[in-house]
């Protein structure tokens, strides 16, 4: 995977394919990997740009004075965007990165065309009330010791952890590349204490009144079985943008890419071309 240097540390990224560009940002605790099957169903109608955020499943750990706070990890987004000099960006985000991307088109959309935000952060929900421990943990200074479970394979797959993120079965595979970066590496352990600890809980509601200002399309997959994001927010963030609309995509949880990944793909490639 290619590599840029930015301001706050190195990203890896893959960019294949070519024409309008696509920039997926994914959550907490998972990589790019999140959204190989729609990509695959995308190439090669667009350039997809799928980076590896610093969000805990990365293999570049962020320097110690790395901004981990929500605005700092948006202005991250948009520096990317800078670099690569992407211009007309369709910007598509997931879980804790869809929270990100509604902050990256307040702060700086100069580089945004349209805007896509599946099953996400919104509002108070910041992170989800199953997930909030993680914060207290991380605060408390402990947040290694309450991640020990993830080191034992089945524990993964209880709803504390990935299990309730799809209607799906996840590959072991890919739940083992995920755990792996955080106990492999003290450098991602420290990205991963100070992002839990820096997120603040109304930094995205107290950002939703500036969404009115983003007045490019905007699209709204959400999976209408997801028992961590509320359907009720996928409406209540599309009366607040100009130009948005929602898409209900049945039989799938948070992780739409997964669960539903030609639905995805064709969503995206009917909004994007």
């Amino acid at each position: 995977m290619p590599e840029v240097a930015l301001s706050q540390g190195t990203i890896r990224y893959r960019d294949e394919g070519s024409g309008h560009p696509v920039v997926f940002v994914h959550g907490a605790l998972v990589d790019g990997r999140l959204w190989e099957p729609v990509v695959e169903r995308l190439l090669p109608d667009f350039r997809c740009v799928v980076p590896d955020w610093p969000l805990g499943a990365h293999r570049i750990a962020m320097p110690p004075d790395a901004d981990f706070s929500p605005t700092g990890l948006a202005d991250l987004i948009a520096e990317l965007l800078d670099a690569l000099d992407l211009r007309s960006v369709t910007l598509v985000g997931n879980d804790t990165g869809g929270g990100l991307c509604q902050l990256v088109v307040t702060r700086s959309p100069g580089r945004i065309g349209r805007l896509v935000l599946t099953d996400c952060d919104a509002f108070r929900n910041f992170p989800p009330a199953m997930f909030r421990g993680l914060v207290l943990a991380a605060r408390a200074g402990v947040l290694t010791a309450a991640v020990q479970p993830l080191r034992l394979a089945p524990l993964r797959r209880l709803p504390f952890a990935y299990g309730w993120l799809t209607a799906r079965k996840l590959p072991a595979e890919l739940l083992d590349s995920w755990v792996a970066p955080f106990f492999a590496d003290a450098g991602v352990r420290r990205d991963v204490r100070r992002l839990f600890a820096g997120i603040e809980r109304n930094a995205l509601l107290d950002n939703s009144a500036r969404l009115r200002e983003f007045n490019r399309p905007v699209l709204i997959a959400w999976a209408n079985e997801d028992p961590f994001f509320p359907l009720d927010h996928a409406y209540r963030l599309a009366r607040i943008f100009p130009d948005a609309r929602v898409v209900e995509v049945p039989d799938a949880r948070a992780f739409i890419s997964l669960d539903q990944p030609e639905r995805l793909a064709e969503l995206l490639r009917e909004f994007a071309a």
